[in-house]
């Protein structure tokens, strides 16, 4: 099988880009190594086998056009995308020329070969809004939702907020609408926070990698000053390690049968969430530190809670995570220590 990997050199699609050149898959890169580490992870996958690679940017339809009819993928993983609320609202055109133009780009390309070619597209949580509306109670280290104990499930309504959910919405629901308009096989998925190894975290975008890293800081004594958080630290989570996305996207490549059509929120489930308050001290416990920090407002638009209810892709592909949060936490460790 050709696979098409959008974003193939960001966190997520160079640990896809990987399992699949070693289980026998013709993997192809497509990345304008916009992301923060993408390079790093090029020369990564570089050391670990052989791929194709076209440093193209998805916004530019006649140059993604031309990828697709000279690959001819069977499936695509779309994850190339502007990822963080905040540069969204510093940026909102960009944000939508990269999410939604971008996504449709994608589109019109696998339409255009007309190949039976498949896709999956990586939508947010972000489209469900602030989740303000929903009854929250608050511990002494988190937040809870008492009429949601399992998780958000797909029946959440849509209610967009910030130009990086309007973004990630409008590609979302075009997926899904173009496998009712054109009979194209394409599913979506939801995810909550992702985070493992080969994830350059920034202080904007992967805050499980960034708070790890201040961790480590703080353990050799390069940390100068203290970090900041916004809000109180109780905000929720669930959390999804990498080994676990990447078998469920090959899981999910080899049985769309089940998935087209379809919206999957898809986290580590109630079992594996924890707020920023829950993860420092986890990192304190493990590097025997004091996670000291300055606390600021709360972001534009953030949820207080976002648990991911994973009974539909469950039920669907019978896939499950496996990595508890402490231990994929240490992993994350590990390799940012590497």
């Amino acid at each position: 099988m050709k696979i098409l990997i959008t974003g193939g050199c960001g966190f997520l699609g160079s640990n896809l880009a990987l399992y699949g050149m070693n289980s026998g898959y013709e993997i192809t890169i497509v990345d304008n190594f916009y992301r923060l580490g993408s390079k790093k992870n090029f020369d990564w996958l570089k050391s670990k086998g052989k791929f194709n690679l076209y440093e193209t940017d998805i916004s530019n339809y006649e140059e993604i056009k031309k990828v697709f009819h000279t690959v001819m993928p069977d499936f695509v993983f779309h994850l190339a995308g502007q990822t963080a609320m905040t540069t969204s609202l510093n940026s909102p055109l960009k944000d939508f020329e990269i999410n939604t133009i971008g996504s449709i780009n994608i589109l019109e390309s696998i339409k255009s070969i007309d190949n039976d070619c498949k896709a999956i597209y990586a939508s947010s949580n972000k489209v469900y809004g602030d989740l303000e509306y929903v009854k929250t109670d608050e511990s002494n280290t988190r937040y809870v939702t008492p009429e949601f104990k399992n998780g958000f499930p797909e029946s959440m309504k849509i209610d967009f907020s910030t130009p990086y959910g309007c973004s990630k919405g409008a590609a979302d629901l075009y997926f899904l609408d173009y496998c009712k308009s054109y009979k194209m096989k394409l599913s979506v998925f939801r995810h909550s926070t992702m985070y493992g190894g080969r994830q350059f975290a920034t202080v904007d975008q992967g805050w499980i990698g960034w708070f790890c890293q201040k961790a480590i800081e703080i353990k050799r004594g390069t940390l100068r000053e203290p970090f900041s958080i916004s809000g109180n630290g109780k905000q929720v989570r669930d959390v999804l390690h990498s080994d676990d996305i990447v078998k469920l996207y090959f899981t999910a490549s080899e049985n769309m049968e089940e998935i087209k059509g379809e919206v999957f929120n898809i986290g580590g489930g109630r079992k594996n969430s924890l707020s920023l308050l829950e993860l420092f001290e986890i990192l304190e416990s493990e590097l025997g530190i004091k996670m000291e920090y300055r606390q600021f407002a709360w972001r534009n638009s953030d949820q207080k809670v976002f648990i991911a209810d994973n009974t539909k892709i469950i039920s669907n592909l019978k896939w499950t995570p496996l990595v508890d949060t402490r231990t994929g936490i240490i992993d994350m460790l590990k390799w940012l220590e590497s």
